[in-house]
């Protein structure tokens, strides 16, 4: 679906959910390279359960109008206007974001702390460095950077090709999913992790779920336990045998953590 904001196409699925209008809000915000499409599952899932579902489509990828922002504060503050002309009368409103989507998350809630109830950060680390092998290849629209990202993002058992989805390999659908990133958008947002800092921030008081992957090799779960202890009200869910691409990887063990979180 389609929405309009300062002339431009912000693209985004709803779970196929037919909401009320102060139906609770959840927005989902995909990582570095990938669209809404990584969130079909719990789009689906919390639509089907009453919610205000939008899983976005940042600038510059998937369905949503360019260019793509340089900084995970600008893209905060872009899903900040997102979240006031589409869920305005939501009775809450939580916010789920996956790897640099986790930064849009920790972002908008410091800095717009009146448009969020609710924090979901899977596979977070802040500050959020980027390999200068990785950056370099990224700034160079080389194929290199789909490479490494994609490999270090996957677990041991899915290289080997194993995935909880028959007939599919996890790591050839990252890639082919990463593959579809328009030129400089993945250096980009390499460059807004990269440069992510929260020295500046107000403390974050929004009750914040924290779920880190043991075989993630891009924000090690002591990245994410370091985030949670930052929180004013975290809890954490560690996923066993998982890497980065925990969406993909262990997709029902990732919507079991959401919904006891979010439902409760």
């Amino acid at each position: 679906m389609i929405i309009q904001l300062d002339g431009k196409n912000v693209g985004f699925s709803n779970g196929s959910g037919h909401p009320a209008e102060s139906a609770p809000a959840i927005f989902f915000v995909h990582g570095a390279g990938m669209d809404h499409s990584v969130w079909v599952m719990p789009a689906r899932y919390f639509a089907r359960h009453g919610y205000r579902v939008m899983a976005l489509d940042l600038p510059g990828h998937g369905r949503s109008e360019g260019p793509a922002l340089d900084s995970v504060d600008a893209m905060a503050d872009w899903l900040a206007r997102v979240i006031e002309i589409s869920a305005a009368h939501a009775k809450e409103v939580t916010v789920v974001g996956h790897s640099m989507g986790s930064l849009v998350g920790m972002s908008l809630a410091a800095r717009h702390p009146e448009r969020i109830d609710r924090l979901v950060l899977l596979g977070t680390s802040a500050p959020m460095p980027v390999a200068d092998v990785l950056l370099n290849a990224a700034q160079d629209n080389d194929h290199a950077a789909i490479d490494m990202a994609n490999t270090w993002s996957h677990g041991q058992r899915s290289q080997l090709g194993a995935s909880d989805n028959p007939g599919t390999s996890n790591l050839h659908m990252g890639e082919r999913l990463l593959e579809r990133v328009a030129d400089d958008v993945y250096f980009k947002d390499f460059s807004a992790c990269n440069g992510f800092t929260t020295k500046d921030y107000a403390p974050i008081l929004a009750p914040t779920l924290v779920m880190t992957g043991d075989e993630d090799k891009m924000t090690p779960p002591r990245a994410g336990m370091a985030v949670a202890g930052m929180l004013k009200s975290s809890q954490v869910t560690h996923l066993r045998g998982c890497g980065h691409s925990m969406l993909s990887e262990q997709p029902n063990q990732v919507l079991d953590a959401l919904s006891a979180f979010i439902r409760g």
